[in-house]
């Protein structure tokens, strides 16, 4: 689409206005939205880089976007590097390079705020007194690290502050030699920290230094002639030599260091982190991204490891690249960054030869390869679509292709607190940011088909209203502006009975309207007595099925939300001595109103921060009153 001359000449004129200082750049879209974010030496070079030399510094499908430039000016470059990635993180524009998912990325915690810490899975890291490692790219391997790291050193599985069960007598876990059995005395406060010391140690990468630290520990313990220690200090360290001897590098070079390297393709890019530690392979991470702006090998490798070593818990002292990653100056500017979050030197450089070059290397065949699966993945997932979506017109007999489909579903518990749902598939695909809610008013209780004629109805007249607004206005909502080509009714001839009257408007327009009964998934189309009922293996089922499902997922979450907290206001309003702050810590403490009224006092007593007064009196209250 070509840029129409009145916006490109502006465009031209704030480019020459644009400052020739260090600083950070912001494109921003017609709707004000900021759709890419950079850093530069010069700003006015930079941005005009953009523009004449797309093939570094993205493709024409970024500079067609940009209805306006904005710029700030600052002292450094370093400083630049850090605005911008603020900017990233608070903006999320779609052209910059993004981790998939960053939200999610698993971590280990250790809980250090306790008396005998856990070990545990996270995807959270918000919690100041807690240790965390990671982020890691495999939930499947952080869990089997921490199988091996329990089978070593022995750390509690149980869940809560404090260790143990009600009954006072060792799980499972100690029969096993998976727990040492804190919960009765049976390792001491110092003992346990010992071993929580050693997976930290572990996680830390130092493992020389465990190697030596069991070792001095079976000798000291058979030197005392405590044989029984000894030989579990034995079988720990024959584990962890096992485990390490595996994941030994050979010829991969000695020390400690990570080796990035990253392999991009159009719009999809993956980087590949080889953490080596002591001469071990501990651990290989590999990260999808999303390069919108298509954006060179060398900006790819930059963005990811400024947004990788953000919110990385270590760093190491070196970092082996790429050789035509970045430019000798951006390296600098990088390790400079590193250097302070790491409060140590750090050196990034390229691998020429040698066993660092080796293992760069495999990053590199690793990051094509993943390339390469993600692909095959990709169009498996596409060719799946377009058959279900073929074999689903084909069933109905739709005059057209399904692309979007719509589904409702009601949700109510015993004709109370009732709500909808509206779920939307695109290209077979469920589209989340179209997915809307509904709270069914001034209905009688039960009466579902009534309830499924209002939202149906109120559906129809947010289109009249959505479908008037231009579509650069900010209140505009894209999703009831959209017009679907299947309309799918969760029930049976009832449903589609009492839905099709205000979805007569969709029908005029080619809108196809059915409805899916649970009982044998049989298909109700309007005019017909006749169900269509489709052989449970075929694909154009199974996509009815999961948009059904997905739509009763939606309305049960949206009805128990609602549910929960009617039944907040109603009853914990009414207890003595609570007030905001102390009925969100019954909530965050029980995870409902109901358990909070069938706590017992000891368990009141133990809610943090609570007062024992008042924990006492409410205690009172609810069983005076029957509750």
């Amino acid at each position: 689409m070509a840029i129409d001359t009145p916006l490109a000449e502006r465009l031209r004129e704030q480019r020459r206005g644009l400052p020739d200082q260090p600083g950070v750049y912001l494109f921003r879209d017609a709707r004000g939205r900021v759709i890419y974010v950079g850093k530069a030496k010069s700003i006015r070079k930079r941005v005009a880089s953009h523009f004449s030399n797309p093939a570094v510094y993205g493709t024409t499908a970024l500079t067609t976007e940009i209805d306006h430039i904005e710029s700030l000016v600052v002292q450094t470059e370093a400083e630049a590097l850090l605005t911008e990635q603020n900017f990233i993180k608070q903006y999320k524009p779609k052209f910059n390079i993004r981790l998939r998912d960053d939200k999610s990325y698993p971590y280990i915690a250790i809980s250090l705020d306790e008396d005998f810490p856990r070990v545990y899975f996270t995807r959270e890291r918000h919690k100041r007194e807690r240790a965390y490692f990671g982020p890691y790219s495999s939930a499947k391997r952080v869990r089997g690290t921490l199988d091996l790291l329990g089978k070593i050193f022995l750390f509690r599985s149980c869940e809560g502050p404090e260790p143990g069960r009600h009954s006072g007598s060792p799980c499972l876990d100690y029969y096993i030699k998976r727990c040492g059995a804190p919960c009765v005395g049976f390792v001491s406060k110092e003992e346990y920290r010992e071993g929580i010391e050693g997976v930290m140690t572990f996680l830390s990468g130092r493992f020389k230094q465990i190697e030596r630290d069991l070792e001095k520990r079976m000798y000291f313990a058979a030197g005392e002639r405590d044989y029984e220690q000894a030989t579990v200090e034995r079988n720990r360290l024959q584990s962890v030599r096992a485990l390490l001897e595996r994941q030994r590098v050979a010829d991969g070079g000695a020390g400690t260091y990570d080796a990035v390297a990253v392999a991009v393709e159009g719009v999809e890019a993956n980087a590949q982190v080889f953490q080596v530690r002591d001469g071990v392979l501990s651990d290989r991470q590999s990260f999808y991204l999303e390069n919108q702006a298509e954006q060179s090998p060398a900006i790819v490798a930059e963005e990811f490891m400024l947004q990788y070593y953000a919110s990385a818990l270590s760093i190491p002292n070196l970092i082996v690249v790429q050789h035509d990653m970045v430019d000798g100056s951006e390296l600098e500017l990088l390790g400079q960054l590193l250097s302070e979050r790491r409060d140590g030197p750090v050196e990034i450089r390229a691998s020429e030869r040698g066993g660092k070059r080796r293992i760069l290397d495999l990053a590199e065949r690793n990051a094509r390869l993943a390339l390469d699966q993600e692909k095959l993945k990709l169009e498996r997932r596409r060719q799946m679509r377009v058959e279900s979506l073929t074999g689903l017109q084909d069933a109905l007999r739709l005059d057209t292709l399904p692309v979007r489909i719509e589904c409702f579903d009601i949700s109510h518990l015993g004709g109370t607190y009732t709500v909808a749902s509206m779920v939307v598939f695109e290209g077979g695909a469920p589209k989340k940011s179209d997915y809307r809610r509904f709270t069914i008013r001034e209905v009688e209780p039960g009466d579902d088909y009534a309830a499924m004629e209002q939202v149906l109805s109120r559906r129809e007249a947010q289109w009249r209203k959505q479908a008037e607004r231009s579509p650069y206005d900010a209140e505009r909502d894209p999703s009831f502006a959209a017009l679907p080509n299947l309309v799918v009714i969760d029930g049976g001839k009832g449903q589609l009975a009492a839905g099709l009257p205000p979805l007569e408007t969709f029908r005029d327009r080619g809108v196809a309207v059915v409805s899916l009964a649970k009982r044998i998934e049989e298909v109700f189309t309007p005019g017909s007595s006749t169900p269509i009922v489709l052989p449970h293996e075929t694909p154009e089922l199974q996509l009815l099925q999961r948009v059904r499902d997905e739509a009763h997922r939606f309305a049960i979450t949206h009805h128990r939300i609602r549910r929960d907290k009617a039944m907040t206001e109603s009853i914990m309003d009414e207890l003595p001595g609570i007030g905001p702050a102390r009925k969100r810590a019954l909530l965050k403490h029980f995870g409902s109103p109901e358990a909070v009224l069938g706590a017992s006092r000891e368990d009141l007593e133990n809610v943090p921060g609570f007062p024992q007064k008042v924990a006492r009196d409410l205690y009172a209250h609810l069983n005076k009153t029957g509750r």
